[in-house]
């Protein structure tokens, strides 16, 4: 678009503050928006499985672990699968 006079470039300017208004309230819908699926080793995540690692090494089952924590089962294999491998790169770094 080319721009001859003063007048079509305070219309520009209008255009693009309107534009860049929208912009702004589409980011905002975003950051506030949740993120679906499951989340990566977050605070949040890293707590959960640490309640797992003190839960499962004193001896709980998988099912007591996910009711005490109130998450599902295939939750607590997710965390014995991350434990297993921990302990498996923990086990080769001390041979």
């Amino acid at each position: 678009m080319k721009i001859d006079t003063l007048e079509s470039a305070l219309n520009r300017i209008e255009e693009l503050k309107k534009e860049n208004t929208k912009l702004k309230e589409d980011l905002e819908y975003f950051k506030k928006r949740k993120a679906s699926g499951r989340q990566k080793h977050n605070e949040k995540w890293m707590t959960a499985y640490n309640d797992f690692v003190i839960s499962y090494e004193s001896g709980m089952s998988v099912i007591e672990i996910a009711e005490k924590n109130g998450v599902s089962e295939r939750t607590i294999y997710r965390y014995k699968a991350y434990y297993d491998k921990m302990k498996g790169l923990l086990d080769e770094q001390e041979r």
